[in-house]
C-alpha cells in the first residue's frame, strides 16, 4: 500500500501531484494562517495604543515598545532609544533586549550627538553604531516623530539565520515607533503643563503678595481726596505707589494734618525680577520717609542705598517722590527720571508738568537731586502715573502718549467730579483707546490727588449811607 495521503496520486512519469482538494485546504491552511497573524498584530498594536491612552508611567511604556515590535515582526529583538528635547540621549530611556548595545549607546557622549548636525546626521551617527554591534544581523531601523521632530530611534533585528522583512514588517515597526514618539512627545507636554501650573502658582502668590504691599485703600490727608490703581501687565509687575506719613506715630486727626509722601515709581522691567525690586525698594524708602529729610535728600540716599542690589540685577528704577503739607498745601518733590506728574490748575484750566532735575535711581552712586515745590489751590488735581499709561498701544499701533492723557486729565477734570471719578474717566479712556479685551503692553498705574475746593461765601452788597458800620 501506498504511505501517501489519499489525495496524493502518481502520474504516469511517476511526478507526484495534489488533487483540487488537497489544494483547496492548503491554501485555507495559508488562509488561516495570515489570518491569525493578522489578528495577533491587530492585537498587539491594539494592546500598544490602549497603553498610550492610558499610562501614567512614561518609562514603563517605552519599556513595551521593543517587545511589541518584536513579536509583531517574529525577530529576535528590537532596541529603543531616545531623545531629550534639547537632543541629548535620554540615557534612563534606552531599552530593548540587547544588554551590549544598550551599554554601546549608553556610554555616546552629549558632545559626539551634538557634532552630528541635523536628524539625518544623528541617526547616520546612531545606525552605524547599532550596525556594528549586530554585524551581519538584518536589520530595520525608523525615527520615532511627533510633530515634525525625531524624538528617537527603535532598531529591529533578526537572527543570523536571515530574516525576510516586507512591506507589512516595516508598515508595523513604522506603527510601533509612531506610538512611541507620540508617548514622548505627550509626557514632555505633560510635563510643561504642570511647570506652567507651578509657575503660575508662584506668580499668583507673587502677585497677592505684592498687592498686599500696594495700598489697598487711600489715606485720609486733611483738605484733599486721593484715588489710585495699579493694573500689571502680569500678574507680578514692577509699578510701585505709596503714602507714607513722615510722622508714623502720629494718630487721629494730627495725622490727618501732617505731611504725607506722595511716591509713585517704575522698576525697569516686567514680571517677578521687577516686582522683587519693587518689594525691596520698598522697604527702603519707607525707612528712609521718617528721617524728615527733604525730597532731594531722600532720593540721594535711596539711590546709595540700592546701588549694590540694582547693579547686580543690571535695572534700573524711575522715582517721583514728594511730599505733602495739608495746612500750607505746600507740595514738595523731587524726581529720578520719572514720567514728570500732570497739575491740573482750576482756576486757569490749564495742565502743567511737574519736573525736576534727577537720574535714574542705580544708574550712578553719587547722583543729585533736584528739589522744587508748588503751593496747590482748592480744585487743583495732580496725576501722577507710570510709562505703562502713555506707552500703551492701540489697535492701530499708536502710542497713547502724554498729549491724549493730558487731554484726557481736562476732560475728567472739567466735568467737576472727585479724585475717584476722574481716575475712572482716565483708565476708560486708555481702555477705549487700547481697545476691548487688549492687554496691556507694561503695567499702568495712575494717582490722583485733588484739592477740595472751599466753600466761598457770597459777598454781602454795600450797605445804604447811615446804617451802623456803613462807610
Amino acid at each position: 500500500m501506498s504511505n501517501l495521503p489519499p489525495a496524493y496520486h502518481s502520474h504516469p512519469g511517476g511526478v507526484g501531484s495534489l488533487k483540487p482538494a488537497s489544494a483547496v485546504a492548503s491554501l485555507r491552511q495559508l488562509l488561516d494562517s495570515l489570518g491569525k497573524e493578522q489578528r495577533r498584530n491587530q492585537e498587539l498594536l491594539a494592546s500598544l495604543a490602549f497603553a498610550l491612552r492610558s499610562f501614567t508611567n512614561l518609562e514603563r511604556f517605552l519599556e513595551l515598545v521593543p517587545l511589541v515590535a518584536t513579536r509583531l515582526v517574529e525577530a529576535e529583538g528590537a532596541v529603543l532609544v531616545v531623545f531629550h528635547p534639547d537632543g541629548r540621549l535620554w540615557r534612563e530611556q534606552l531599552h530593548g533586549s540587547h544588554p551590549e548595545l544598550l551599554r554601546q549607546l549608553a556610554t555616546l557622549s552629549d558632545e559626539q550627538l551634538q557634532q552630528a548636525s541635523g536628524d539625518e546626521a544623528l541617526a547616520q551617527l546612531l545606525d552605524g553604531l547599532v550596525r556594528r554591534q549586530l554585524a551581519d544581523r538584518p536589520l530595520v531601523a525608523t525615527s520615532l516623530a511627533a510633530r515634525s521632530r525625531v524624538r528617537g530611534r527603535l532598531y529591529v533585528f533578526g537572527s543570523k539565520a536571515g530574516l525576510s522583512w516586507s512591506e507589512s514588517h516595516r508598515r508595523h515597526v513604522q506603527l510601533a515607533a509612531d506610538l512611541a514618539g507620540v508617548a514622548v512627545e505627550g509626557d514632555q507636554l505633560l510635563q510643561e503643563a504642570r511647570r506652567h501650573e507651578r509657575l503660575d502658582r508662584q506668580l499668583s502668590t507673587g502677585g497677592e503678595i505684592q498687592a498686599q504691599l500696594l495700598p489697598d485703600h487711600c489715606p485720609v490727608i486733611e483738605g484733599v481726596e486721593l484715588a489710585a490703581r495699579c493694573r500689571p501687565a502680569f500678574e507680578v509687575g514692577g509699578d510701585y505707589f505709596d503714602f507714607i506719613p513722615t510722622r508714623p506715630q502720629l494718630i487721629g486727626r494730627q495725622r490727618e494734618q501732617g505731611r504725607w509722601a506722595l511716591v509713585i515709581g517704575d522698576v525697569m522691567g516686567k514680571g517677578v525680577p521687577a516686582g522683587l525690586l519693587m518689594t525691596l525698594l520698598r522697604g527702603m524708602l519707607r525707612a528712609e520717609v521718617s528721617s524728615g529729610l527733604p525730597p532731594d535728600q531722600i532720593l540721594h540716599d535711596l539711590n546709595q542705598l540700592a546701588q549694590e542690589d540694582l547693579a547686580q540685577s543690571h535695572r534700573f528704577v524711575t522715582l517721583f517722590y514728594s511730599d505733602f503739607d495739608p495746612r500750607t498745601r505746600l507740595l514738595r518733590y523731587a524726581n529720578a527720571a520719572h514720567n514728570p506728574p500732570l497739575i491740573w490748575r482750576r482756576i486757569r484750566h490749564a495742565v502743567e508738568r511737574l519736573d525736576a532735575p534727577g537720574l535714574l535711581i542705580g544708574l550712578q552712586s553719587e547722583a543729585e537731586y533736584g528739589c522744587e515745590q508748588i503751593v496747590l489751590e482748592p480744585g487743583d488735581v495732580l496725576l501722577c502715573y507710570t510709562d505703562g499709561v502713555t506707552e500703551a498701544s492701540g489697535l492701530n499701533g499708536e502710542r497713547f502718549d502724554e498729549e491724549r492723557l493730558v487731554q484726557a486729565l481736562q476732560t475728567a477734570c472739567r466735568s467737576g467730579g472727585g479724585a475717584q471719578g476722574i481716575l475712572d474717566q482716565l483708565f476708560a479712556r486708555l481702555d477705549r483707546f487700547v481697545g476691548a479685551d487688549r492687554p496691556l503692553d507694561d503695567d499702568a498705574s495712575m494717582v490722583v490727588l485733588k484739592v477740595r475746593e472751599e466753600v466761598a461765601l457770597p459777598s454781602l452788597p454795600n450797605a445804604p449811607a447811615g446804617w451802623p458800620n456803613a462807610d
